[in-house]
């Protein structure tokens, strides 16, 4: 339990003081205190936050795409008296007010991930990488998930998709074994924090073994919101490190990617789960999303490339958020995420500044921010070229609606206006006609 003690002091606020500290830091006690309902939320809360945020939080989950799960964990690094500006409150918890009508071209899958599966639970879009979603189910739930088509439970606006568990995972399997291009195999969810330890094995194994797979990313949010998985779930972390080590004998790698969005979140437990990581010579890279609200400004920017550093966690990507159904308050513009990567650049060494990504809607992959093919500023509209995909599809994303013009707002919202906007630009993307 020494590894605990760097955690001593990890609770910021009363709302768990009065459970021991051993109970607080045990992942089986998250697990199941964990707030699924927001009568939970409010008893917990009760005279802690302003009853107007509390109500807020309950019409505002009414309108989003994400049911609510956050763990005591995340909770307590909440500061409750401020809730209503809190940039942990805002990416798990959302609030009626700050809510916005989506652009009309947004989607439950704007990835359209489901159309480039060749086997159940598996995504084929890059040549030599495949997406291997392995559960729907994570310790959190974040409330601009780009997977909130399967992730969590059903809610008003979105019926979720299923994700096969372990018995489903054959076909995805045996797709990798008879394709021989693919030789990076992204292990994600979901979030592999839910596997059992000999999932993790097994499935680690059995890529492992696999000759052409030269790669494997096993991708969890739990270093973030359940560090005390990576400290006692011992069981669990052998299996994670004996699969790490395996590779290594084989000349293969085998990584961690996780996702921290703000330098509150590199709390002294993440960097105890990092020693622990750290030891058994695992690399592990941070794809953080922009979100409005919670770290676009270049001084949270920078203080998060730094503090990820420091605890040896390598900041990989800073996505866009996807244009995903409920998640308009979220997004940030081009021109203004293309400013935010130039303060970043240059403030740490060039190996631990990350990348700013746009995920381009309908498919297109991953692309530099600042790689378009064409820019029409006074309608939000940004194409991005992506050959490795498809060579013949230019791939849209569409600026937030509040930052445009009021009549250029009007005109979007409007479907005559929106049809005359598509066609005047040539737009005929599979995306955008199926936001018709």
């Amino acid at each position: 339990m020494q590894r605990l003690e760097l955690a001593n002091d990890q609770r910021k606020s009363d709302l768990y003081s009065a459970v021991p500290h051993s109970e607080f830091l045990d992942y089986r006690w998250q697990d199941k205190h964990s707030v699924i309902r927001i009568e939970q939320l409010e008893s917990l809360v009760d005279g802690k936050a302003p009853p107007a945020v509390l109500s807020e939080i309950r019409a505002g989950l009414a309108k989003v795409g994400m049911s609510i799960r956050i763990n005591p964990y995340m909770l307590d690094l909440i500061d409750w008296k401020n809730a209503d500006t809190d940039p942990i409150r805002r990416q798990f918890l959302p609030m009626l007010s700050e809510l916005e009508e989506d652009h009309p071209c947004m989607t439950v899958d704007s990835l359209e991930e489901r159309h480039t599966s060749p086997a159940p639970n598996l995504v084929h879009r890059y040549p030599d990488k495949v997406l291997f979603l392995v559960t729907s189910v994570c310790p959190v739930y974040c409330q601009f998930c780009t997977r909130s088509y399967a992730v969590g439970q059903d809610t008003q606006l979105v019926q979720k998709a299923n994700v096969a568990g372990a018995k489903g995972w054959t076909a995805a399997l045996e797709y990798i074994r008879a394709t021989p291009t693919v030789e990076d195999v992204v292990v994600s969810g979901g979030d592999i924090a839910r596997l059992k330890a000999h999932h993790i094995e097994a499935l680690g194994n059995e890529l492992l073994d696999i000759p052409h797979v030269r790669r494997i990313r096993f991708a969890t949010k739990a270093l973030s919101v359940q560090p005390m998985k990576f400290l006692n779930d011992d069981e669990w972390f052998a299996a994670l490190a004996a699969v790490a080590k395996r590779g290594r004998s084989m000349f293969k790698s085998v990584f961690v990617h996780t996702h921290l969005n703000h330098p509150r979140e590199v709390t002294p437990l993440v960097e105890a789960a990092m020693r622990r990581l750290f030891n058994e010579g695992i690399v592990v890279r941070n794809q953080a999303v922009l979100l409005r609200g919670v770290n676009d400004d270049a001084e949270t920017l920078i203080d998060l490339v730094k503090s990820l550093g420091r605890v040896q966690i390598q900041p990989y990507y800073v996505y866009s958020c996807d244009m995903v159904l409920g998640t308009e308050h979220y997004r940030v513009p081009i021109a203004k995420m293309q400013r935010l990567e130039r303060e970043v650049r240059g403030m740490t060494a060039g190996f631990n500044t990350p990348l700013f990504i746009v995920d381009a809607p309908g498919g297109g992959g991953k692309r530099d921010v600042h790689s378009y093919e064409y820019r029409n500023e006074e309608y939000g509209i940004t194409g991005y070229s992506a050959p490795a995909v498809d060579r013949t599809r230019m791939f849209y994303f569409f600026d937030p609606l509040r930052t445009l013009e009021p009549s250029i707002q009007m005109e979007w919202r409007s479907p005559r206006g929106r049809q005359a906007i598509l066609a005047r630009h040539g737009l005929t993307t599979p995306t955008v006609l199926a936001a018709e």
